[in-house]
């Protein structure tokens, strides 16, 4: 069985990636690229809550993986907002459905060009937005604690 070295191993340099606190259940996220981004409550304003940021991943990884075959098709200054819904359950604490919607102006396409570019779109994010394809087919997740206040 592989272990998550084996694995990082295997795919190269990882970016790491971290959060760390900052007050009651507040976080700032970390990469080191030196990205950042400030996780917390629902009710703060100027943070994302990790669901949040789920659903951003998800939106932004559909918009990537689409770009190349609408720049071919729509040029490269072509607008697109990419919106991200879907309700918590919180008994299950999980959200059920996802629901992704992209806002693109076609009306320069005919029908015929239309439909082929909504194929290709779906098709595109369905073979490789890593982001969607990991919630769709679920993951293995791990977890543990590490005492580093020991020697």
């Amino acid at each position: 069985m592989a272990t998550g070295n084996s694995i990082s191993a295997k795919m190269g340099t990882m970016t790491e990636l971290w959060v760390e606190r900052t007050g009651v259940r507040s976080y700032t996220g970390r990469s080191s690229r030196g990205a950042q981004v400030l996780v917390g409550n629902e009710d703060v304003d100027g943070v994302f809550t990790p669901g949040e940021l789920m659903k951003i991943a998800l939106a932004a990884c559909s918009g990537m993986a689409s770009d190349q075959p609408l720049r071919r098709r729509l040029g490269d200054d072509y607008g697109a907002t990419i919106k991200v819904s879907g309700p918590p359950d919180r008994e299950q604490e999980r959200y059920p459905l996802l629901e992704e919607r992209m806002e693109l102006d076609l009306s320069g396409l005919s029908d015929a060009e239309r439909a082929r570019v909504i194929t290709v779109v779906e098709r595109a994010i369905d073979q490789v937005c890593t982001v969607g394809r990991t919630l769709k087919s679920g993951t293995k997740v791990t977890f543990e604690v590490k005492d580093v206040g020991r020697a």
